[in-house]
Protein backbone atom coordinates (compact mmCIF):
# COMPACT_ATOMS: atom_id res chain seq x y z
CA UNK A 1 0.00 0.00 0.00
CA UNK A 2 0.92 3.48 -0.58
CA UNK A 3 0.32 4.78 2.56
CA UNK A 4 0.45 3.22 6.24
CA UNK A 5 -3.35 2.95 7.75
CA UNK A 6 -2.22 5.11 10.48
CA UNK A 7 -1.28 7.89 8.04
CA UNK A 8 -4.37 7.36 6.57
CA UNK A 9 -7.30 6.90 9.50
CA UNK A 10 -5.09 10.20 11.11
CA UNK A 11 -6.03 12.43 7.98
CA UNK A 12 -10.22 11.26 8.96
CA UNK A 13 -12.23 13.95 10.80
CA UNK A 14 -15.49 11.37 11.70
CA UNK A 15 -17.87 13.60 10.46
CA UNK A 16 -21.04 13.50 13.47
CA UNK A 17 -22.81 17.01 12.30
CA UNK A 18 -26.30 15.17 10.43
CA UNK A 19 -29.55 17.18 11.99
CA UNK A 20 -31.61 14.47 12.89
CA UNK A 21 -28.21 12.45 14.78
CA UNK A 22 -29.56 10.39 17.80
CA UNK A 23 -27.26 10.65 21.14
CA UNK A 24 -27.19 6.82 20.38
CA UNK A 25 -25.98 7.13 17.19
CA UNK A 26 -23.15 10.06 18.49
CA UNK A 27 -22.23 7.78 20.92
CA UNK A 28 -21.74 5.33 18.43
CA UNK A 29 -19.96 7.27 16.34
CA UNK A 30 -17.50 8.32 18.97
CA UNK A 31 -16.48 4.62 19.16
CA UNK A 32 -16.14 4.01 15.81
CA UNK A 33 -13.29 6.99 15.92
CA UNK A 34 -11.86 5.44 18.66
CA UNK A 35 -11.63 1.66 16.97
CA UNK A 36 -10.44 2.84 13.86
CA UNK A 37 -8.44 5.46 15.15
CA UNK A 38 -8.89 8.53 13.20
CA UNK A 39 -7.90 12.32 13.99
CA UNK A 40 -11.32 13.88 15.29
CA UNK A 41 -14.72 13.70 15.65
CA UNK A 42 -16.26 16.60 14.17
CA UNK A 43 -19.12 17.39 15.99
CA UNK A 44 -21.66 20.16 16.96
CA UNK A 45 -21.42 22.64 20.12
CA UNK A 46 -23.48 20.63 22.19
CA UNK A 47 -22.43 17.31 22.11
CA UNK A 48 -18.42 18.42 23.37
CA UNK A 49 -18.96 17.75 26.72
CA UNK A 50 -20.20 13.97 26.34
CA UNK A 51 -17.28 13.38 23.39
CA UNK A 52 -14.45 14.91 25.93
CA UNK A 53 -15.40 11.70 28.45
CA UNK A 54 -15.69 9.30 25.55
CA UNK A 55 -12.68 10.13 24.13
CA UNK A 56 -10.60 10.81 27.01
CA UNK A 57 -6.94 9.18 26.42
CA UNK A 58 -7.83 7.76 22.96
CA UNK A 59 -5.45 10.26 20.83
CA UNK A 60 -9.16 11.14 19.20
CA UNK A 61 -9.54 15.34 19.07
CA UNK A 62 -12.47 16.27 19.93
CA UNK A 63 -13.08 19.33 16.89
CA UNK A 64 -16.46 21.39 17.38
CA UNK A 65 -18.47 23.44 14.03
CA UNK A 66 -18.83 27.10 14.47
CA UNK A 67 -21.26 29.12 12.70
CA UNK A 68 -22.29 26.19 10.84
CA UNK A 69 -23.35 25.30 8.27
CA UNK A 70 -23.81 28.73 6.47
CA UNK A 71 -21.43 30.81 8.21
CA UNK A 72 -24.44 33.19 8.82
CA UNK A 73 -23.91 33.87 12.60
CA UNK A 74 -22.43 37.63 13.16
CA UNK A 75 -18.92 37.13 14.56
CA UNK A 76 -19.19 38.09 17.91
CA UNK A 77 -21.53 34.99 18.18
CA UNK A 78 -19.35 32.68 15.79
CA UNK A 79 -16.59 34.27 18.80
CA UNK A 80 -18.61 33.50 21.64
CA UNK A 81 -19.65 30.09 20.68
CA UNK A 82 -15.75 29.24 19.83
CA UNK A 83 -15.18 30.35 23.49
CA UNK A 84 -17.91 27.94 24.86
CA UNK A 85 -16.61 25.22 22.51
CA UNK A 86 -12.93 25.26 23.97
CA UNK A 87 -13.65 25.94 27.23
CA UNK A 88 -16.23 22.60 27.11
CA UNK A 89 -13.08 20.45 25.90
CA UNK A 90 -12.62 21.00 21.56
CA UNK A 91 -9.01 21.98 20.73
CA UNK A 92 -10.34 22.12 17.44
CA UNK A 93 -12.72 24.29 15.35
CA UNK A 94 -14.15 24.04 11.90
CA UNK A 95 -15.73 27.63 11.22
CA UNK A 96 -18.03 28.27 8.17
CA UNK A 97 -17.09 31.75 6.52
CA UNK A 98 -20.20 34.33 5.73
CA UNK A 99 -20.49 33.84 2.61
CA UNK A 100 -22.91 36.20 1.56
CA UNK A 101 -19.62 39.07 2.62
CA UNK A 102 -17.53 37.09 0.86
CA UNK A 103 -19.44 36.91 -2.79
CA UNK A 104 -20.13 40.74 -2.16
CA UNK A 105 -15.79 41.80 -1.90
CA UNK A 106 -16.77 42.77 1.96
CA UNK A 107 -12.47 41.53 2.65
CA UNK A 108 -12.36 43.47 5.85
CA UNK A 109 -15.53 41.79 6.87
CA UNK A 110 -14.75 38.37 6.09
CA UNK A 111 -10.92 38.98 7.26
CA UNK A 112 -12.33 40.25 10.32
CA UNK A 113 -14.77 37.34 11.20
CA UNK A 114 -11.96 34.56 10.38
CA UNK A 115 -9.72 36.47 12.46
CA UNK A 116 -12.15 36.83 15.95
CA UNK A 117 -12.64 32.54 16.11
CA UNK A 118 -8.42 32.19 15.18
CA UNK A 119 -7.70 34.75 18.20
CA UNK A 120 -10.31 33.17 20.55
CA UNK A 121 -9.27 29.94 20.13
CA UNK A 122 -5.58 30.46 19.81
CA UNK A 123 -5.78 31.79 23.13
CA UNK A 124 -7.08 28.96 24.37
CA UNK A 125 -4.58 26.45 22.64
CA UNK A 126 -6.91 25.26 19.81
CA UNK A 127 -6.53 25.60 16.28
CA UNK A 128 -9.13 26.17 13.33
CA UNK A 129 -10.46 24.98 10.54
CA UNK A 130 -11.74 27.48 8.19
CA UNK A 131 -15.06 26.26 5.77
CA UNK A 132 -15.23 28.37 2.78
CA UNK A 133 -17.99 26.12 0.95
CA UNK A 134 -16.90 26.02 -2.51
CA UNK A 135 -20.10 24.53 -3.80
CA UNK A 136 -21.32 28.49 -3.13
CA UNK A 137 -18.56 30.00 -5.00
CA UNK A 138 -18.73 28.02 -8.15
CA UNK A 139 -20.07 30.66 -10.60
CA UNK A 140 -17.54 33.23 -8.78
CA UNK A 141 -18.11 36.84 -7.64
CA UNK A 142 -17.18 40.03 -6.63
CA UNK A 143 -15.69 40.56 -9.99
CA UNK A 144 -14.00 37.45 -9.39
CA UNK A 145 -13.96 33.94 -11.43
CA UNK A 146 -14.59 31.19 -9.33
CA UNK A 147 -10.51 29.79 -8.44
CA UNK A 148 -9.38 33.31 -8.25
CA UNK A 149 -12.32 34.21 -5.46
CA UNK A 150 -11.30 30.96 -4.09
CA UNK A 151 -7.79 32.02 -3.94
CA UNK A 152 -8.35 35.58 -2.45
CA UNK A 153 -10.37 33.69 0.35
CA UNK A 154 -7.43 31.43 1.13
CA UNK A 155 -5.22 34.45 1.44
CA UNK A 156 -7.25 36.19 3.71
CA UNK A 157 -7.54 33.16 6.43
CA UNK A 158 -4.11 32.66 6.00
CA UNK A 159 -3.82 36.13 6.91
CA UNK A 160 -6.40 35.78 9.78
CA UNK A 161 -4.78 32.88 11.16
CA UNK A 162 -5.97 30.00 9.94
CA UNK A 163 -4.51 26.90 10.43
CA UNK A 164 -6.34 24.96 7.84
CA UNK A 165 -8.75 25.96 4.67
CA UNK A 166 -11.03 23.73 4.08
CA UNK A 167 -13.47 22.86 1.11
CA UNK A 168 -16.54 21.94 2.35
CA UNK A 169 -19.69 21.62 4.88
CA UNK A 170 -21.08 18.88 3.33
CA UNK A 171 -24.62 20.89 3.15
CA UNK A 172 -24.05 23.49 0.83
CA UNK A 173 -26.25 22.34 -1.55
CA UNK A 174 -26.81 23.84 -4.80
CA UNK A 175 -29.72 23.72 -7.17
CA UNK A 176 -29.01 21.29 -9.85
CA UNK A 177 -30.21 21.27 -13.75
CA UNK A 178 -32.64 18.87 -12.57
CA UNK A 179 -34.23 20.92 -10.24
CA UNK A 180 -33.00 18.78 -7.19
CA UNK A 181 -30.51 19.98 -4.22
CA UNK A 182 -27.18 18.18 -4.48
CA UNK A 183 -23.28 19.11 -3.36
CA UNK A 184 -20.06 18.13 -5.33
CA UNK A 185 -17.84 18.85 -2.30
CA UNK A 186 -14.13 18.71 -2.56
CA UNK A 187 -12.79 18.17 -5.86
CA UNK A 188 -9.48 17.75 -7.20
CA UNK A 189 -9.01 20.94 -8.76
CA UNK A 190 -9.99 22.77 -5.66
CA UNK A 191 -7.70 20.78 -3.58
CA UNK A 192 -4.98 21.44 -5.58
CA UNK A 193 -6.37 24.99 -5.99
CA UNK A 194 -6.13 25.68 -1.97
CA UNK A 195 -3.26 24.17 -1.10
CA UNK A 196 -1.39 26.61 -4.03
CA UNK A 197 -3.15 29.36 -2.45
CA UNK A 198 -1.19 29.11 0.73
CA UNK A 199 1.90 28.91 2.48
CA UNK A 200 3.41 25.74 4.37
CA UNK A 201 2.11 27.02 7.03
CA UNK A 202 -1.22 26.50 6.44
CA UNK A 203 -2.92 23.08 5.99
CA UNK A 204 -5.86 21.62 3.62
CA UNK A 205 -9.15 19.88 4.21
CA UNK A 206 -11.24 18.00 1.70
CA UNK A 207 -14.22 17.26 3.11
CA UNK A 208 -17.97 16.53 1.12
CA UNK A 209 -17.88 13.87 -0.95
CA UNK A 210 -15.14 11.80 0.45
CA UNK A 211 -16.37 8.36 0.60
CA UNK A 212 -13.81 6.04 -0.66
CA UNK A 213 -10.29 4.86 0.12
CA UNK A 214 -8.72 5.71 -3.27
CA UNK A 215 -10.48 9.85 -2.99
CA UNK A 216 -8.98 9.60 0.00
CA UNK A 217 -5.59 8.56 -1.03
CA UNK A 218 -5.87 11.60 -3.76
CA UNK A 219 -6.71 13.64 -1.61
CA UNK A 220 -3.32 12.87 0.28
CA UNK A 221 -1.74 13.26 -2.75
CA UNK A 222 -2.84 16.63 -3.53
CA UNK A 223 -1.80 17.80 -0.21
CA UNK A 224 -4.52 17.08 1.88
CA UNK A 225 -3.85 16.71 5.57
CA UNK A 226 -7.45 16.16 6.74
CA UNK A 227 -10.76 15.18 5.46
CA UNK A 228 -13.66 14.73 6.74
CA UNK A 229 -15.90 11.57 6.27
CA UNK A 230 -19.03 9.84 7.09
CA UNK A 231 -18.03 7.13 5.51
CA UNK A 232 -15.00 6.61 8.03
CA UNK A 233 -15.85 2.49 8.40
CA UNK A 234 -15.92 1.63 4.81
CA UNK A 235 -12.96 3.33 4.00
CA UNK A 236 -10.79 2.00 6.44
CA UNK A 237 -12.47 -1.35 6.22
CA UNK A 238 -11.20 -1.62 2.16
CA UNK A 239 -7.68 -0.55 3.38
CA UNK A 240 -7.87 -3.46 5.39
CA UNK A 241 -9.20 -5.79 2.47
CA UNK A 242 -6.31 -4.51 0.02
CA UNK A 243 -3.71 -4.71 2.83
CA UNK A 244 -4.52 -8.20 3.55
CA UNK A 245 -5.23 -9.14 -0.29
CA UNK A 246 -1.64 -7.46 -1.25
CA UNK A 247 -0.02 -9.55 1.92
CA UNK A 248 -1.43 -13.11 0.54
CA UNK A 249 -0.15 -12.38 -2.55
Amino acid sequence: MKYTYEQLAKMIDHSLLHPTLTDAEFEEGCQIAVQYGVAAVCIKPYAIPRAVELLRGTGVIVCAVIGFPHGNSCTESKRYETELACRDGATEIDMVINLGKALSGDWDYVERDVKAVCDEAHARGAKVKVILETDFLAGGGAGLSSDDLKRRLCQLCERAGADWVKTSTGYGFVKQPDGSYNYRGATEHDVALMRASVSSKVQVKAAGGVRDLDFLIRMRDLGATRCGASATVAILDEYRRREAAERAG
